[in-house]
């Protein structure tokens, strides 16, 4: 297992279900340092950064950092075939910290099956009594 870099720690100490918004500002902060952007700048999530002024040389620099903040590889392939920052943060959320998203939505399913097989029972039982 990778070491745990204070980034890395403090998602993983965070509720799954507020991870994502943590590593999304990570990253936002990150590109808006390199664009020169300022905190009340938006940062469209969809649009090409190269579009927005990245050259290849500042997106290298970029995965460099981000490299260091997560202690982690990202597929440099993707941020240049895939060049979104939505891309990359579903890249990083899926493929490169997967064991501190994994299972994010499995309690939800954890709690709902349970409820569903009783709804079903209790329809079934319905059904036959009438």
């Amino acid at each position: 297992m990778a070491p745990i870099t204070p980034s890395v720690e403090s998602l993983r100490d965070l509720p799954r279900s507020e991870r994502r918004e943590a590593l999304e500002t990570l990253v936002v902060t990150e590109f808006k340092t390199a664009l020169l952007m300022t905190e009340q700048d938006d940062l469209p999530l969809d649009e090409s950064y190269f579009d927005l002024g990245l050259t290849s040389l500042t997106v290298n620099d970029l995965k460099q950092r981000l490299e260091s903040l997560l202690s982690r590889e990202i597929d440099g392939t993707l941020l240049f075939n895939s060049p979104t920052v939505q891309r990359l943060l579903d890249h990083l959320e899926e493929d490169v910290l997967a064991d501190l998203f994994a299972g994010t939505a499995e309690p939800a399913r954890q709690v709902a099956a349970p409820a569903r097989d009783a709804l079903v029972d209790d329809l079934l039982a319905e059904l036959y009594q009438g």
